[in-house]
């Protein structure tokens, strides 16, 4: 069996769980409502609270769809109970950002300001000008934008400046002084 395929997905109080015809899983909670199309092969059952996800075969297509597809509706229900989160922190002189309504704008030393739309279900905060917290509760979009945001200025490797996930490690190098 798939280690992470054969784990039971539990289904906490509050949350609703709709498997329709077509194999698509409607999951319902306080945060909102997400959807994920499953393959057709792979079987859900729900019984008292607990959802478990099926192969019909141990072939190699099966065993690797069993695993996605169960961190697929997994995740569906993490999200719409907790949410995700990253957080992205600008490093150098004069970078900053700054929320308006959905909008976010970042200054990050070009010369005109950077703007991104917050899509459905996606808030940005700026809980200091230097720092920019991308939550919601669909994981693949928050993780998606937050690299978007990343891509504008990665972190360079010189003097660590750009904007940089909030635990990630800049691999530094000497430069010039260094030979």
């Amino acid at each position: 069996m798939s280690r992470i395929g054969k784990l039971p997905i539990t289904i906490p109080a509050g949350v609703t769980v709709d498997v329709s015809a077509d194999n698509t899983v409607t999951v319902k909670g306080p945060k909102g409502t997400l959807a994920q199309q499953v393959n057709r092969d792979i079987s859900l059952k729900m019984e008292d609270g607990v959802l478990t996800l099926n192969r019909p075969t141990d072939s190699k297509p099966h065993k690797s769809m069993h695993g996605l597809y169960r961190a697929l509706v997994n995740n569906l229900v993490v999200g719409v109970t907790q949410g995700y989160s990253k957080t992205l922190e600008l490093v150098g002189t004069g970078y900053r950002a700054q929320v308006q309504g959905k909008t976010l704008t970042i200054n990050i030393g070009y010369s005109h300001p950077v703007v991104f739309e917050a899509p459905q279900h996606v808030t940005f905060e700026t809980p200091v000008p230097t720092k920019i917290v991308v939550s919601g509760i669909n994981k693949q979009v928050v993780g998606n934008l937050a690299a978007d945001i990343r891509a504008v200025r990665k972190p360079e490797p010189y003097l660590g400046k750009g904007i940089k996930y909030e635990n990630e490690v800049i691999r530094r190098k000497e430069g010039k002084a260094g030979k």
